[in-house]
């Protein structure tokens, strides 16, 4: 029988607290996955599959090591996205990836996680440099990877979609 033992850290920015994937996230989430902004990112999705986002997220938590962050706002607490670390079947290494959910983006909250996220990667994980994966059609997390310091790479495909791949620079010792 195998058996997990693992800890999520989290991280605490100015603003923000990126924190594990909890089921207390699932109303934020379903409203998240009906909108738009869910599109660029397999949504749109029902509750239930909402769930299931979670409780992967967690699983990758337990096999990799890393994974994503849920984003909460520290005035009130709520979750307003998520960030961290992909690496699934089907991704060429590990992915920094982000999303903000309606309302709170054009604010620096993308920004301020992924940083945070890819300084403690970089740090505890070893995902330094790392790449991410982007529609092309996705103008704001272009502009994100951009203002981040990361580079066009090269074209490449996701989940069967044409996807631009963007690198980050590796971050300096700690």
């Amino acid at each position: 029988m195998t058996s997990f033992n693992f800890d999520i850290p989290t991280i605490e920015t100015e603003r923000l607290i990126l924190r594990a994937p909890l089921e207390s996230d699932l109303d934020a989430l379903e409203v998240f996955n009906q909108s738009e902004r869910s599109h660029m990112i397999g949504g749109p999705l029902d509750r239930a599959n909402c769930w299931r986002v979670i409780s992967n997220g967690i699983g990758h938590w337990a096999l990799r090591g890393f994974g994503m962050w849920h984003i909460h706002h520290k005035s009130d607490d709520r979750m307003i996205g998520a960030c961290g670390f992909i690496f699934r079947e089907g991704w060429d290494e590990p992915e920094l990836g982000w999303n903000v959910h309606d309302g709170y983006e054009g604010k620096g909250f993308a920004f301020e996680a992924a940083s945070a996220a890819r300084a403690h990667g970089a740090k505890h994980f070893n995902l330094n440099g790392v790449i991410s994966y982007i529609y092309p059609v996705n103008s704001s997390s272009i502009a994100l990877a951009k203002r981040l310091g990361a580079t066009f790479e090269r074209k490449g495909s996701l989940l069967g979609k044409d996807a631009d791949i963007y690198r980050h620079p590796k971050q300096g010792a700690a």
